[in-house]
C-alpha cells in the first residue's frame, strides 16, 4: 500500500496560512464587536457565524461563483493581477478563511467580553490609545482565548472537506487535501489506506487540542 504524503503537506500548509490570516482579521473585528454600540453589531455577528449554519458545499458553491472568471472579483483578479483563485491553492486558503471564521472570532469575542470594562477605562485615562489598550492591556489578559481560537481554527481547517472540494476542485497534486483522499479511498473500497489517512488526521487534531488544554492548564495555574 503506497501512501501519498502530498495531501498532508498541503493540508498543513493551508491550515498554517489560514490561522494567522484569521487571527489578524479577527482581533480588530472582535474588538469592534465588543466595544461598539452600533446596531450593525448584530448583523455582523450573524454574518461571521453564518458558516456554522450553512452546509460547507453551499459556501463553497458561492465562493466558486464569486471567484470564477465570470464573477467580478475573479475576473478582476485574473485580468489585472493575473491571479487565479478558483481551483487553486489560493482558493483553498480563501475558502478556509471564510469557513473557519467563527472558530477564530468567537473565542476572542468571549475573552474580550469577560474582561471588566474598567480595564480599558483605566488604560485610556493613563493616556493609552485605543489600539495600545487592545494590544498592550487587553490581549495579554486573554491569552487562553487567543490560543483556543488559533488551535480550533487550525484543527477545523485540517478537517475541512466541502468548501475545499468546491472551490479547490480536487486537482491531483495541486488542490487535493487529506480529507478528500479519505473520501476517495473509501469510495474505491480501499479501507486500509482510508484508515491510514483517517488515523493521521485524528492524531493531528488530537495533538492540537491536547496542546491547547495543557497550555491553558499551565496558564490558569500560574494565575
Amino acid at each position: 500500500m503506497e501512501i501519498d504524503f502530498s495531501p498532508f503537506w498541503l493540508t498543513l500548509r493551508v491550515s498554517l496560512i489560514t490561522t494567522p490570516i484569521l487571527m489578524a482579521l479577527c482581533i480588530p473585528l472582535a474588538y469592534w464587536i465588543v466595544g461598539t454600540r452600533s446596531l450593525f453589531r448584530f448583523p455582523v455577528q450573524a454574518l461571521v457565524n453564518l458558516p456554522l449554519a450553512l452546509p460547507p458545499t453551499v459556501i463553497g458553491f458561492y465562493l466558486l461563483l464569486l471567484f470564477s472568471p465570470g464573477g467580478f472579483p475573479g475576473h478582476f483578479l485574473k485580468e489585472y493581477l493575473h491571479l487565479t483563485v478558483a481551483f487553486s491553492q489560493t482558493g483553498l486558503i480563501i475558502g478556509s478563511v471564510v469557513f473557519s471564521l467563527p472558530f477564530m472570532i468567537n473565542p476572542i469575542v468571549s475573552g474580550l467580553e469577560s474582561l471588566p470594562p474598567s480595564l480599558s477605562e483605566e488604560a485610556r485615562m493613563l493616556g493609552a490609545s485605543k489600539w495600545q489598550t487592545l494590544f498592550h492591556v487587553l490581549l495579554p489578559d486573554i491569552k487562553p482565548s487567543l490560543l483556543a481560537a488559533a488551535v480550533l481554527t487550525f484543527a477545523h481547517t485540517v478537517g475541512e472537506f466541502g468548501v475545499a472540494l468546491m472551490i479547490g476542485g480536487k486537482i491531483p497534486g495541486k488542490t487535493v487535501m487529506a480529507s478528500m483522499v479519505v473520501y476517495d479511498e473509501v469510495e474505491a473500497l480501499r479501507f486500509g489506506a482510508a484508515h491510514v489517512y483517517s488515523a493521521a488526521l485524528c492524531a493531528l487534531s488530537f495533538t492540537s487540542l491536547l496542546v491547547l488544554f495543557l497550555i491553558n492548564r499551565k496558564w490558569y495555574r500560574s494565575i
